[in-house]
């Protein structure tokens, strides 16, 4: 099924990718990594404001079948031009009509690239994060270690 050309696959794909906190749902803060990494930041209110748009459930969050409102809403011009949601809608979709099919295929190509850079800059900054954590257990033992033996040698 497509909806504003985009498929539930690649919708499925898109909330899989986001949902740092992988509990099925997009929230504000995963919106906000969204749309900054499709290049069309919003502010906090515009977030709230593009969850709030389709939010069936009133949970301040974006289920799939929510996620999905987001293109059926854009396919059917249910969505106001200014809106964040619009934009999403717009960034994610491929007109095979008019790119053909070498072009979508371009097109989804360099997606998967920059979300695989993403990606790769997202394992570099855990990566650094492990580090610190790691010297930061280390200074605790060496710190440890050394009252233990200044103990030693204060008695």
């Amino acid at each position: 099924m497509l909806l504003h050309g985009v498929s539930c696959v690649q919708v499925n794909f898109m909330l899989d990718t986001y949902d740092s906190g992988r509990d099925g749902y997009i929230d504000l803060m995963e919106l906000k990594l969204m749309m900054e990494k499709l290049g069309a930041p919003q502010t906090h209110l515009g977030l709230k404001n593009m969850i709030k748009e389709v939010d069936e459930d009133f949970d301040g969050k974006l289920s799939f079948r929510e996620f999905l409102l987001i293109f059926h809403k854009a396919a059917a011009g249910e969505l106001e031009e200014d809106s964040g949601l619009l934009t999403l809608a717009k960034l994610s979709e491929i007109d095979v009509s008019i790119e053909g099919v070498k072009g979508a295929k371009n097109f989804f190509e360099a997606k998967v690239q920059a979300l695989s850079s993403a990606s790769k800059f997202e394992a570099e900054i855990r990566a650094e994060q492990d580090e610190r954590k790691r010297e930061e257990e280390e200074r605790k033992h060496r710190r440890a270690a050394f009252r233990e033996l200044k103990s030693a040698f204060t008695q």
